[in-house]
Formats: C-alpha cells, structure tokens, sequence
C-alpha cells in the first residue's frame, strides 16, 4: 500500500466533506418543490471508483446500478444517470419517490469517482397524489419505475426521457425543477471533486480514499465492537399494519452473532422476519449483499461509544461494511420482497430495523443503548386552491429514546438535517391555517431517563380538502428499555374522528381541524429513580402533566406551576408502592397486547 501522509488525508476528508455540503447547499436553494427545498428530504454522497461510500455524514443510495447497466469505460464527462426503480436499485432505493442521479467524475479522461444525489420528491405518479398509495398491491400502482437510464449524454438533456417523467407527474414543473437542481449540482461537484485529483495526483488521492475507509474500519472495530460481548442475542419488533389486511404483528427479527476473531465480527441474520405484505410495507433490501443495509444500520453502533461527544465524531462510509456479514431469508419476506411487490412505505420496516438492531445490542450489552425513537411518518392535504391543484406533504419528527446518560431528544427527524415546513411558508402557498404547532405533552416514555417528545399540530382547513398519511407506530408504541416505559403512538384526528396510520384520500371540510400527535420516544431506565427535582421542572415546562408526574413517576406536586414543589414523604411512599410492580426489560406499551392476542411481552423480551 502506497505511503500515504496523513496532513493530505486530513486535506483530501476535508474536501470530500465539502464538496458533498456544497452539492447539497446548492440543490437546497435552486430545487422547486417543498419536500425538497424546505423539507430537505435529499441526500447526497460521493463514491469512489470501486463504488465505496467515502463520506460518512449521511447515507446515501448506491453507484452498482448504474455500473452494472452502464459500464465505467463508456462513460463521458457530462454524463448524468438517473434511476428510481426499488428492485433495480440494488437495495439502495427504497420507494419510487426517491429519486437518484449519478455523475462520474473524471481526470485525465478516466473516471475516479462518482457524485451522487437522491431525494423524496413531490409526485412520480402512480395511483395517488404524491405517489405512496397507501393501499397499493403492486408497485404498478406506486408511480413510474425507470431504471437506470442516461438523463444527459455528455452535457446534452434527454428531453425525451424528461418529457415522459414530467407527463407522470402531478406537479411536472416542481419535479422538472427538482431534477434540474440536483443534476447541475452533482456536475457542479464532479468539477469541484475532480480538481484535487489534478492538483495531487490519482494515485496520491486514491491512497487517501484508502486510508480513509481503512481508518473507519479499525474505529469501528476497536471502539465500538469490542464493547459488545461474544455470543448469540435475537430480539424482533413489528411493523404495525399494511394497509391492506386488518392489523397484527409484522415481524423483523435480527439474530446477532458476535465473533470477535472473525473478519467480520457482527453477523446479522434476519431469518424469522415475518412473510412479505399484501400491501407497501416492504422492502427490497437484499441486494448487492445487503451493503445498503450494512451502512443504514451501522450508525446504531455508535451509540457503544465512550462518550455521547466521541460518538458524533464518528462518520460511517464505506469502512463499516467489512466489519458486518449479513444473512436473508429466502425470498418473499418483508425484506426479500418478490417484484412487483409494493414498496411505498417501507419506512415501516427499514426504520424499524435501527430500533430492532438497537433492542438486540440493548440486550447484549446489559441496556447500554438508547430506548426506541420515532420513525418517519407522512401526512399532507391535497384539492385546489385558487393557483390550482395543489399537494401539502409534511415529514413531522417525534421524540428520539432515553438514554443511559441523558433524556431523549424532542421533535427530532430520523433523516438527517431534515425538518418540518416553516409556518409562514405553508400559510402562505396552501389553503389552511397552522392554530398550533408546539410539543405532545406526556408523549415520551417515562423513565430515569425521559423519551423525546413529538410534535402536536393543528391544522384548520380553509377549503374543501383531502388528507392522507402514511404512519406507523399508531398502535404500537416506541418501546422503553432496562425498565423504562413506552411512549404515546401517533394519532391523527380529523373533527375529532380518529384516522388509521394509513389513510390515502379522507375528506375534510372548510373550517375542520386536523389534529396530528406524532409518536414520544421510549424511556430508558425506572421512572422511579427519576430525580423528583427534574420532574417538577418537566411539569413547569409543559412536557409532563401533574397526573402523568404522580401516576408514570410517582412524584407528588404542590404549589403553582410556576412555584412547583415536591412532597417528599408522600412521593417516597407512593414511589415505595409502585417500585413493588412487576416490570420488565423492555416495556412495547398497551398496543403489543391488542395484536398479540393478550400477550404482554414477546418472547425474546426476556433477558
């Protein structure tokens, strides 16, 4: 291996880290629609020329479909690839909304690496406004599916192919605008990434892009890994309904094997998820040896870090994926699911899969990880304003888990620096009023260690309108850990009728109030062992009500809200009965009895 000096691998991190926040800078401030601009649900990322994620800030979709269909040495400067097809993705697009382009980038005439974007956006077609019919059977009722294809051909647009995307789509001028956007920025990058090869040379920076990876490799392996004790740990978790069949437990079960004298230490077996859905919770995530999901879930094992500040230090790229061995089931489960299986809200089962991974390191560890958090839900309105038809989709955040060191985080988004759409903006381009927008009070677990809270939004109508929403989590509970309890799930409430998790076109009228509650994180830790002190502060804040501070923690309160005091003898006696309770190690909340047929914890609950 070449001698690589380390202040240019510092030199060469740093760009690299730049080159991706100036690629995703630029598509934030020229891209059309809402999801886009100001959801800021996209990500880029940058290959190299072995198809190795090289930055670790995020994840991001996968260069191999584009290579396999479009070999390296046909390719020309000004190239752009485009694809969204799940099963022709391998395993690094999850739904027909993400869409994904891929620019090479050269020197010397050579490809050396590749800039790549993908991001949720508006409308690609399908059944229902925005493209995630919440119902669907086939991925024929999901939108367009495009493998990957040639967008531009040395610089030149493939009008044709523009043409036929923006046709399928119910906002063709926001989508045109997203594309647009997004290619012109990976060129921007191609250019930007290419001059550090012109300045150091090819095999100097590909040196670096080694060192690199090499660098996460052995972090990984001696900080994080060698926390977690030798053995065999199997924990599941479920997905609540599929749209189609009435709800029950859709199970995404790891079988973690540690082996630390092997090559890859951590083996993650998925054998006993439950069958493939009727309906769009699947994911195809199978492909490619499953390296998609190696660096989705990898950010888990950061949570074994030393300190809460040398976990944010750590990226995860490329170098995570030797470190890891995963095993499928055979076809035709939630993650083997055989095309055209529907795939729009995969989200049930891919988000799901970090708290699954999460619950067995819980377990491994003796509770060393944080208890369950949100996952992504989408909510949204669509009809006609006086501009025309028009499509609101929101990404709200909930709570984030108890930790062993401190509470959950509120409002938090699973998709990194993603977040909610501003008030003013929304007011102004649709036709409704936002009454409030503040924090779900009670909706994070109780514990040691409280769970984040999620979002409570009211949202008044001003026109005849539809709603629709794709969630999980709206029976079954973000689950505590080491004896905390489980959060409040997400609820929507239209007029004040409650709506399924999966709702695809319910009318609302002029005046009526949409109500949505998304989900609190899970505890960590006994609420009993709650300071009283920083109960009381919860209850002045607004985050706990004075029956939740005396019936989940036990903590008596007296006095004004703004002059709260705690009665120490009557908390210490109530605190005395309620520590006498039977508890278990996980708590999955008053959802899991209702599908499990009255079970009050699953069987691998049990330490």
């Amino acid at each position: 291996m070449t001698t690589v000096d380390p202040i240019l691998v510092e030199i060469v991190e740093g760009t690299l880290a730049s080159v991706e926040m100036e690629v995703e800078t630029s598509i934030a401030r020229t891209a059309r629609s809402p999801m886009i601009r100001d959801a800021h649900d996209f990500r880029a990322g940058i290959h190299d020329v072995r198809l190795r994620k090289l930055t670790g800030r995020s994840y991001s979709a996968l260069v191999q479909p584009v290579v396999r269909d479009f070999p390296i040495e046909t390719m020309r400067p000004g190239d752009v690839f485009f694809h969204n097809d799940v099963y022709l993705s391998e395993g690094g697009i999850g739904h027909l909304p993400d869409l994904c382009v891929t620019v090479p980038v050269f020197h010397q005439g050579e490809v050396v690496a590749f800039v790549q974007a993908f991001g949720h956006h508006d409308d690609i077609g399908g059944a229902v406004p925005g493209s995630m019919p919440s119902h669907a059977r086939s991925a024929f009722e999901e939108g367009l599916m495009v493998p990957p294809i040639k967008l531009w051909d040395q610089g030149v647009p493939n009008r044709a192919a523009l043409t036929i995307m923006t046709r399928n789509s119910r906002m063709p001028d926001s989508l045109a605008g997203d594309l647009d956007a997004e290619c012109s920025a990976c060129l921007m990058g191609a250019r930007r990434l290419g001059e550090i090869f012109d300045r150091y040379g090819r095999e100097a920076v590909e040196a670096c892009f080694d060192a690199i990876i090499s660098k996460t490799t052995e972090t990984f392996r001696r900080e994080l890994l060698a926390k977690i004790p030798e053995g065999v740990h199997v924990w599941e978790d479920y997905a609540e309904h599929d749209g189609v069949d009435e709800p029950r437990l859709h199970a995404q079960r790891i079988t973690l094997t540690v082996d630390h004298s092997a090559d890859a230490p951590l083996t993650i077996d998925f054998t006993g998820t439950s069958p493939q859905a009727k309906g769009p919770i699947n994911h195809a995530g199978d492909y490619a040896d499953g390296v998609f999901l190696k660096k989705w879930l990898a950010p888990v094992l950061r949570n074994l870090a030393d300190t809460p500040e040398r976990m944010a230090e750590l990226d995860v790229n490329e170098g995570v994926v030797p470190l890891i061995k995963m095993v499928f089931p055979e076809k035709g489960t939630l993650l083997t699911p055989i095309f055209p299986a529907p795939t729009n809200a995969r989200t049930f089962v891919i988000l799901r899969l970090l708290g699954v991974l999460a619950g067995v390191l819980a377990k491994a560890t003796g509770g060393r990880m944080p208890a369950d958090q949100e996952t992504i839900r989408y909510t949204g309105v669509y009809g006609d304003s006086d501009e025309g038809p028009y499509l609101m989709r929101e990404v709200l955040g909930g709570g984030s888990g108890g930790r062993w060191y401190a509470d959950g985080e509120d409002t938090i988004h699973v998709v990194p620096d993603s977040r909610n759409i501003p008030v003013e903006f929304a007011e102004a381009r649709w036709p409704f009023r936002v009454e409030r927008l503040g924090l779900a009070v009670d909706s994070g677990g109780a514990g040691e260690f409280r769970g984040g809270l999620g979002y409570d939004k009211h949202i008044r109508m001003l026109r005849d309108a539809s709603f629709m929403s794709i969630a999980d989590r709206s029976i079954l509970a973000c689950w505590g850990v080491n004896g905390g309890q489980a959060g409040r799930p997400f609820v929507v409430t239209v007029d004040g009728q409650e709506m399924d998790g999966l709702v695809d076109d319910f009318p609302v009228q002029e005046g009526q109030i949409i109500r949505v509650r998304t989900t609190g994180g899970g505890g960590w830790g006994s609420p009993y062992d709650r300071e009283p002190a920083l109960v009381a502060v919860d209850v002045r804040d607004g985050k706990v009500s004075l029956e939740a501070a005396r019936d989940e923690y036990g903590v008596v309160l007296y006095g004004s809200r703004d002059d709260l005091r705690v009665d120490e003898e009557e908390t210490r006696r109530l605190r005395q009965a309620m520590r006498a309770r039977p508890r278990t190690f996980f708590d999955r909340g008053p959802g899991y009895p209702r599908l499990s047929g009255g079970r009050p914890h699953a069987d691998v609950d049990i330490m």
